[in-house]
């Protein structure tokens, strides 16, 4: 079964609706998007951290530059990662909400996995 529109994109609002493609052209279109979707992945996961700043009663956010624990990570690799913590709090609520103190951060976690982690100016 011949497929006479497999290189074409169909476009509405415009005469006709399909503008055709020179041989290739989609492949060219879907390679320059790879750059750009990639670009927006890696800042989308990296782990951004700012402390809350209160100047003349104006809630601010400054950038902490302090590492922190990333959400989904495990209480092993927390621990592994940063030691052991200076407090360890109990669990509390359902589902579980433990939280671990350490200098300058805290963590929050839900069961085994890390949900928050929290710049506390100290």
């Amino acid at each position: 079964m011949s497929r006479p529109d497999r290189d074409a994109i169909h476009v509405s609002g415009i005469p006709g609706g399909v503008t055709r493609l020179p041989p290739g052209g989609l492949a060219v279109i879907v390679g320059a998007m790879k750059l750009p979707l990639a670009l927006v992945l890696l800042l989308a996961t990296a782990p951004l951290a700012a402390e809350t700043v209160v100047v003349n009663d104006q809630v601010q956010l400054r950038a902490t530059g302090l590492e922190m624990p990333v959400k989904g990570s495990t209480m092993s690799a927390v621990e592994t990662r940063f030691g052991a913590p200076r407090t360890r709090h109990a669990a509390v609520g359902e589902p579980p909400i433990t939280r671990w103190d350490y200098d300058g951060f805290s963590v929050y976690f839900e069961h085994q996995h890390v949900v928050h982690s929290v710049a506390t100016g100290g």
